[in-house]
């Protein structure tokens, strides 16, 4: 992350004030709610009482079927076109455990009720009414009750059409003695639908279900009938507040009274119609989320079930507050108050009111607060910026000093005569002292790199003369008469000076390739070739190690030195030797990326060591034992030659130079190491002048 974001969010810190605001404004308006929901509560109780103190008469407790005022003309013809609005409202007749198979829909107009079975059934068992197994075929047994007076009715039908229902049981001349209507099926089940005159529609009714395929012998109880009560919507209106709704619920949420209309509020008004739709969404937003999850009560639901009233309908009274419908910014409370008799619950009343002076007091406040804030902010946010914009400056302007101070290899410059400047030096403040180390630091690691630089060829050369001396007094005193015990220790001396000989020569040559490196021509070869003759050299050095290949079939141009990528591969496949069983195997792949080479020579053995893989192509790094470890001087045999770790060293010199790099890496099944040289080529001379 940038300096400047972070002073960027650092700025954003002064967004504790607005924060603290904005609690002050939720808290003051969250009390203001508070109180207007108290006030509302309080006449919705106060209304609830008046309808008790009249007698009114209350909905039916428990269970009801709802009675819809018919939306238009009603034809019985069993399709159930009609009914299409009062779908969503069917009520469930089957027992508890099968609520789902049957239900029913009942709407009355001035002269008809009207009657609407749905039973989901895939299966056909079918008889008439008057036939002698008729009940112990799919049928429905329609009971009808009025007054003291009880009928049942069997429908059913053996086909599609129009069915008359058969009197079971049951006298009295207030219900109807024939009953008929239409019986239509589809690949689901069934409808019936009927009508009786409005004259004997009965007080309570029940319809059970019987599946002939699925017996089923519970028997529902008879439910009353459920209707707007125009008593009720009258005793409503006289004590209704002005500019408020109210209604009455069933104990089930059915409404079966509704008196008055929420004040509409003037569309003319002085406020720019963009305006009052921010504030409307910031009010709603910030102030009041929650209010945008309550539910509207539309005018038109014959049935309300939102938590708030399944509250009152508990016994508990509840409020809420929903945006008003097609009112803008304005906002509604609603409180619902149980209504009870002899302590029983047996509906509840909501009262709502709408407004907008709330939203507008705390958008008022909320405003003035934000736009406080955000003038502060962008100013502190401005003055921030630009200081990290002139600090980034500074800080990337002595970055790029100290990039310049490396070659693109990682290693030091070396010109004396020519400094990499550093900025900022003279600087009195932090980058200034910043500047002044670095520049320190510099100049520290340039001589220490110097000094490693150089370290292999002073020690070459000053170790000749000792190591001179060490041998002509070892070959001295072979001449002399020694004990057989002195012997002993006269070899191990030679084999130690051999040893340091042979180190003293391989940092010489190490020093002398890396020289001879940055010397060679390059010339255009073909990779494919090369490699290919060193693999057929190598299969009798390696042996009793497989060797396996897998070089491309066409020639691979490549711009470079073919004598130094021979030596590199020298190098890596006699790495891998070194560290393959002598039953193990060798790989050696050569493949084209593009317009470059990838030389790749894995080998059975060891994995690296985590901490090795960066590490392994830099100078004097071996992973490899130490020959006092490998060997048993007390025998006297002859030491393995040291590994300096310049082998590897002297690959990625190569690489280098061909504009590619080397890498290492164990085997992802783990049986081994694979070691990579690509290869870009070497620059191409410009021929011109």
């Amino acid at each position: 992350m940038s300096l400047r974001f972070k002073l960027l969010l650092l700025a954003l810190s002064t967004l504790a004030l607005p924060l603290a605001g904005w609690l002050i404004v939720r808290q003051m308006e969250e009390l203001l709610r508070q109180g207007q929901e108290q006030t509302l509560t309080a006449s919705a109780k106060a209304l609830a009482r008046s309808l008790a103190a009249l007698k009114t008469a209350l909905p039916p407790a428990g269970q009801a079927f709802y009675v819809h005022p018919c939306a238009g003309r009603m034809h019985v013809d069993g399709y159930a076109d009609d009914w299409t609005t009062l779908t969503p409202y069917a009520q469930n007749i089957g027992p508890a455990d099968d609520a789902q198979k049957a239900k029913l829909l009942l709407c009355v107009d001035g002269d008809w009720l009207y009657l609407l079975a749905q039973v989901r059934d895939a299966t056909r068992t079918r008889a008439d009414a008057g036939d002698d197994n008729a009940l112990l075929r799919d049928h429905l047994i329609l009971s009808l009750a009025r007054e003291e007076d009880l009928r049942r009715y069997l429908i059913a039908s053996a086909a599609p059409g129009r069915f008359q229902a058969r009197v079971l049981d049951g006298a009295g001349d207030s219900l109807p003695q024939v009953l008929g209507g239409w019986w239509q099926e589809d690949a689901d089940g069934y409808r019936v639908e009927l009508r009786l005159p409005r004259s004997q529609m009965p007080d309570s009714l029940t319809l059970n279900e019987f599946d002939a395929d699925a017996p089923n012998n519970a028997h529902i109880e008879l439910r009353p009938l459920l209707l707007r009560s125009p008593d009720l919507s009258t005793d409503l209106a006289q004590f209704a507040p002005d500019g408020m709704r109210v209604r009455v619920l069933s104990a089930e949420g059915w409404v079966v009274a509704e008196s008055g209309q929420l004040a509409v509020l003037s569309s003319k008004s002085s406020t720019p119609a963009l305006r009052r739709w921010f504030e409307n969404l910031i009010y709603r937003s910030l102030i009041a989320p929650d209010m945008t999850r309550a539910q509207d009560f539309a005018t038109n639901l014959p049935r309300l079930s939102s938590p708030e009233i399944w509250q009152a309908l508990s016994g508990v009274a509840a409020t809420a507050w929903h945006p008003a419908p097609n009112q803008g910014s304005s906002v509604v409370l609603a409180a619902a108050v149980p209504l009870k008799e002899n302590n029983e619950v047996r509906g509840a009343l909501l009262l709502e009111q709408s407004g907008d002076a709330l939203p507008l007091l705390t958008n008022r406040a909320l405003l003035i607060l934000i736009g406080a804030s955000l003038g502060a902010l962008v100013f502190a946010g401005a003055v921030l910026f630009a200081f990290a914009g002139v600090l980034g400056l500074r800080i990337r302007r002595l970055r790029d000093a100290v990039e310049r101070a490396k070659q693109a290899n990682g290693r030091m410059q070396r010109n004396p005569d020519r400094p990499v400047p550093l900025p900022l030096l003279g600087a009195k403040d932090e980058l200034g002292d910043l500047a002044r180390s670095f520049a320190h630091l510099l100049d520290e690691v340039n001589a220490y790199t110097d000094y490693l630089r150089t370290l292999a060829s002073k020690l070459s050369h000053e170790l000749q003369t000792p190591l001179a001396i060490v041998k002509s007094s070892l070959d001295n005193l072979d001449q002399q008469s020694v004990s057989t015990d002195a012997r002993t220790y006269l070899v191990r001396a030679r084999s130690g000076a051999e040893r340091l000989g042979a180190i003293l020569r391989a940092m010489s040559e190490a020093s002398r390739m890396e020289r001879a490196i940055h010397g060679v021509d390059a010339e255009e070869f073909d990779l494919t070739a090369v490699v290919r003759g060193c693999v057929e050299a190598y299969r009798p050095l390696l042996a009793p190690r497989r060797v396996e290949a897998d070089l491309p079939a066409s020639p691979l141009l490549m711009h470079g030195a073919p004598e130094l990528v021979a030596q590199a591969l020298d190098k890596l496949v006699d790495n891998a030797r070194g560290f393959t069983p002598e039953d193990g195997w060798i790989r050696i792949d050569l493949r084209a990326l593009g317009d470059n080479a990838v030389i790749s020579v894995a080998n059975q053995g060891p994995a690296l060591p985590s901490s090795m893989t960066d590490r392994l192509f830099d100078s004097l790094v071996s992973v490899r034992p130490s020959a006092t470890q490998k060997n048993t001087p007390i025998t006297g045999a002859p030491a393995e030659p040291p590994h300096l770790g310049l082998g590897l060293s002297i690959v990625r010199l190569i690489a280098e130079l061909h504009c590619g790099v080397a890498t290492a890496h164990n085997l992802p099944d783990g049986t081994g190491v694979e070691f990579s040289l690509e290869l870009h080529g070497m620059p191409r001379r410009s021929l011109a002048g």
